[in-house]
């Protein structure tokens, strides 16, 4: 089934006694059992609903609706996309594991890398997203190799498929944030060989920047054999990879991210993200053909030294969006005014485009990443993430191109008047 059509039929319950066309919302904290036995064989195979924490109806039919969209053996839906990549990464790491990341990722993932994990002894390395890099510094405790499928907001696309046979070979999981991949809509990096995928369900998903959500994807792969958390027998005497297979992984990510850490998705906002989820690659599509235009118009103003989007064919990304990108190059590009954060600042004050911290959204966003989303981390570190002082984000929504590139028009010219004043 295609990508369009699983949008909208994957996911819906069979079973539903009333046979409802949409999904139901299971408002429930707890769920009874029919004795003893059945309490006892729910909590010992997790299977079937004992609490919302671990499980809830209306979540699952939004994890299997994701898994669908991304070609995934399974998902599990968490709080927010921070909960998600927080959550994958736990499940793969134990104290004194090493972690190879890309320094261009979101800055809240650089925060959680560094002041997280490391209170649990687990080291961090941040090095390119390519394969010769991240080569040079793999070690016998790696345990993950985390990128994001386009840098944010650095753009920056890695190759997948090499870093995917170096993950394979080296015996270590590639984890793809995939939240700029719009779901599966833009790109699917389990296709090319990733062995799990995190979501913020919060920003395509969702569609209207109205509620939070996560989700962590993994393929089938006999990887976790090599990983002693699967391999060996857990506290309850069980070994995770016997008793689970591929799906080891996920129910490990269940448990330390659900039932014992507690980052729960509620059922309301699994609704929302089910309905949203019909229409996402509508939307990206739509913000994706707009965003081309307002790229390439920006790139003939005076006052903006350069442009970043992967869709213009003189992008760095752009050989590599031609491989790995679908439906489109995404709605996300970034650009740099000429005369720094002075320049910004007089370009956003008079910017009538809203000004937010997320992308995603049917409406366009204009952020300064410098001051707001990577302002948190060193100024090397920013650098390092592609952040300068003069690079706006913008996440490009269902606008008109022309009003768009009207209300930019708006405030480029205030920079136009400084220069003239000067």
């Amino acid at each position: 089934m295609e990508f369009a059509s699983l949008a909208v039929l994957s996911g819906l319950p069979e079973d539903d006694p009333h046979h409802a066309v949409g999904l139901p919302i299971y408002a429930a904290a707890a769920y009874a059992f029919d004795g003893l036995e059945d309490g006892a064989h729910r909590f010992a195979t997790n299977q079937g609903y004992t609490y919302t924490r671990i499980q809830n109806p209306t979540v699952a039919a939004l994890e299997a609706r994701v898994a669908a969209l991304e070609g995934a053996l399974g998902a599990v839906a968490l709080a927010s996309g921070q909960a998600a990549s927080f959550a994958a990464l736990l499940a793969l790491v134990r104290a004194g594991d090493e972690i190879v990341a890309s320094p261009g990722l979101f800055g809240g993932t650089v925060g959680l890398l560094n002041q997280v994990l490391g209170l649990f002894d687990v080291r961090v390395q941040f090095v390119p997203p390519e394969v010769d890099a991240v080569r040079a510094v793999l070690g016998e405790r790696t345990r993950a190799v985390f990128v994001e499928v386009l840098g944010n907001p650095s753009l920056e696309l890695p190759d997948l498929e090499g870093l995917a046979e170096l993950c394979e070979t080296s015996g270590v999981a590639l984890v793809v944030d995939n939240t700029f991949g719009a779901v599966g809509a833009l790109a699917r990096p389990l296709e090319h060989g990733a062995h799990v995928v995190t979501h913020s369900l919060t920003k395509w998903a969702s569609g209207h920047g109205s509620i939070l959500g996560g989700a962590v994807l993994a393929r089938e792969t006999a990887l976790w054999q090599r990983y002693p958390q699967f391999a060996q027998r857990d506290a309850q005497g069980r070994v995770p990879w016997e008793e689970f297979g591929p799906r080891c992984f996920l129910e490990r990510v269940r448990q330390l991210g659900l039932s014992l850490g507690g980052m729960v998705l509620s059922p309301f906002n699994a609704y929302l993200l089910f309905q949203g989820l019909e229409t996402v690659q509508l939307r990206v599509e739509r913000a994706s053909q707009t965003a081309l235009q307002v790229a390439r118009w920006l790139g003939e103003q005076p006052q903006v030294a350069w442009v970043r989007y992967p869709g213009l064919p003189e992008d760095p990304a752009h050989p590599r969006a031609l491989r790995y990108l679908r439906g489109g190059f995404g709605s996300i590009l970034t650009f740099g005014l000429r005369g720094g954060i002075p320049a910004v600042s007089r370009f956003m004050a008079h910017l009538r485009i809203l000004q937010a911290p997320n992308v995603g959204d049917a409406r366009t966003l204009a952020v300064h990443p410098w001051t707001t989303t990577h302002s948190r981390i060193s100024e090397p570190a920013r650098r390092a993430a592609g952040v300068g002082p003069e690079m706006v984000r913008l996440s490009v929504g269902l606008e008109s191109p022309a009003d768009l590139q009207a209300m930019l028009a708006e405030a480029l010219v205030k920079l136009e008047q400084v220069a003239y004043e000067d």
